[in-house]
């Protein structure tokens, strides 16, 4: 009897270790599909269009939103660009970060 309940702790720890791993594996895939999106609106934006913005993707995605922030790089005449896709119902481990460095011309 004691034999079979270590056995069951061990396959029970790992059925729960499997399910936090795919749930991992579905948001990073999920989130990074979602960003690269977003970043390809930005991207087709005229260059004075592109400011800080945020919202969230609609009924498709209804547990995550996006964030673009812009700032000025280090670079004269490039802006730095990111687009940040937050999971809101995961507590940790929970956003995904996508940056992209633009020319503008002034």
């Amino acid at each position: 009897m004691a034999i079979l309940a270590i056995a069951l702790v061990a396959v029970f720890q790992s059925q729960s270790q499997s399910i936090s791993m795919a749930g991992q594996a579905r948001f990073a895939t999920t989130a990074s599909l979602l960003a690269q999106s977003k970043m390809a609106e930005v991207e087709t934006m005229d260059p004075g269009e592109i400011n800080a913005d945020s919202g969230d993707f609609g009924d498709d995605f209804p547990d995550y939103s996006w964030k673009v922030d812009v700032t000025e790089a280090q670079v004269e005449n490039v802006k730095k660009i990111e687009v940040t896709v937050t999971n809101e119902r995961m507590k940790l481990n929970n956003s995904y970060r996508l940056v992209l460095y633009r020319y503008i011309k002034k």
